[in-house]
């Protein structure tokens, strides 16, 4: 435990330990909104700053391109990432 003005501070790796955690059939789909959500942030403003570069509403624009290619990309993580299982385990050796 740490301490910080007079109150213990918990360390992160505690706080992740005690807080609540969703159920395992929740994976895949917390799977596709994380990676969805993170992929298209990036690619988003990659595409943004290719398009328009640093104009004083940059981020503006890029949320608002980054919120419309998240409506895109989660539904179609969710599709495409079974087909992806699928061809990889195709690809690679059982056990090794």
């Amino acid at each position: 435990m740490l301490w910080r003005s007079g109150a213990p501070v918990q360390p992160a790796h505690d706080v992740l330990e005690t807080m609540n955690r969703l159920p395992a059939r929740f994976e895949h789909l917390l799977f596709a909104l994380l990676l969805s959500g993170l992929m298209s942030l990036l690619v988003s403003g990659v595409a943004t700053w290719n398009a328009i570069g640093p104009v004083d509403d940059f981020n503006v624009k890029w949320r608002a391109a980054w919120l419309g290619s998240w409506a895109v990309a989660f539904p179609a993580v969710m599709v495409i990432a079974p087909l992806v299982r699928r061809i990889v385990s195709r690809l690679i050796v059982s056990g090794r």
